[in-house]
C-alpha cells in the first residue's frame, strides 16, 4: 500500500513538475518512465539492505540463544519457563510446557517465545525487495498513463488520475485498518496535492527561465 502510494505521488509530481516546463511529449514520458524504473529500483534496494540487516540481526540472536543453550541448559529451561509464567501459566505448569517444547526443538521454542522471531516473521530480503519494486510501479504506471494525453490536459488529467487513486488506496488501507476512512483519504489527498502543487510552481519557473 505504502509503495503504492509512493509511486503515484512522486511520479505524477515529476511528470506535472516536467510538463509545467515543457509541453514536449518526449520529454515528459522520458522524464516518467526514468522516475518510475529510479523509484522502483530505489524502493527494492533499500528494502533489501533494511530486511537483510534485519536478517543478520536475526542470525546473530540465533547463535547466541545456540552458544546459551550449549552452555546452561537449566538455565535456559528456567527462563522460558519464566516467560510462560508472566503469561499467565501456572509455575508447574509452566515449567512442564517449557521442557517438552525444548524437548522437541529447543532453539526453535527459544526464538519463538523469548525472541519474537518465527517462520513466517523471518526476514526474507529478495521477497522484500522486489515486492515494493512491484507496489512501486503499479502506483507509479497510472500517471504516466494519463501523460499520454494532449498537452491541454495532460496535467489536469494527471493530478485527477493521481488524486483518485490515492483515494482509492487512503479507502482501502483504512477498511483493511478499521479506520475512518474519509480521514485517511484527506490526509493522503492533502499531502500529495501539496507535493504536486510545488513541482508544478518549480516546473512553470524553471520553464520560464530556460
Amino acid at each position: 500500500m505504502l509503495g503504492a502510494n509512493d509511486g503515484i505521488v512522486s511520479t505524477a509530481s515529476l511528470l506535472i513538475g516536467v510538463a509545467a516546463a515543457t509541453p514536449a511529449r518526449t520529454t515528459v514520458l522520458t522524464a516518467g518512465i526514468a522516475g518510475l524504473v529510479a523509484g522502483a529500483m530505489s524502493m527494492a534496494a533499500g528494502e533489501y539492505i533494511s530486511v537483510s540487516s534485519q536478517r543478520d540481526a536475526e542470525r546473530a540472536d540465533l547463535q547466541i540463544e545456540a552458544d546459551a543453550l550449549r552452555a546452561n541448559p537449566r538455565g535456559e529451561l528456567r527462563e522460558l519457563a519464566k516467560i510462560y509464567e508472566d503469561r499467565g501459566v501456572e509455575p508447574g505448569l509452566a515449567r512442564l510446557v517449557a521442557g517438552q517444547l525444548m524437548a522437541r526443538d529447543q532453539l526453535g521454542a527459544h526464538m519463538r517465545d523469548e525472541l519474537g522471531i518465527t517462520e513466517i516473521a523471518t526476514a526474507r530480503p529478495l521477497q522484500a525487495s522486489w515486492t515494493s519494486a512491484v507496489a512501486f510501479t503499479s502506483g507509479a504506471i497510472l500517471p504516466l498513463l494519463a501523460a499520454l494525453s494532449a498537452t491541454t490536459v495532460r496535467i489536469p488529467l494527471i493530478v485527477v488520475v493521481a488524486l483518485i487513486a490515492l483515494v482509492g488506496l487512503g479507502a482501502l488501507g483504512a477498511f483493511a485498518g478499521g479506520a475512518p476512512w474519509k480521514r485517511a483519504s484527506l490526509r493522503v489527498v492533502t499531502w500529495s496535492s501539496l507535493a504536486m502543487a510545488l513541482t508544478y510552481v518549480i516546473g512553470l519557473f524553471v520553464g520560464a527561465h530556460t
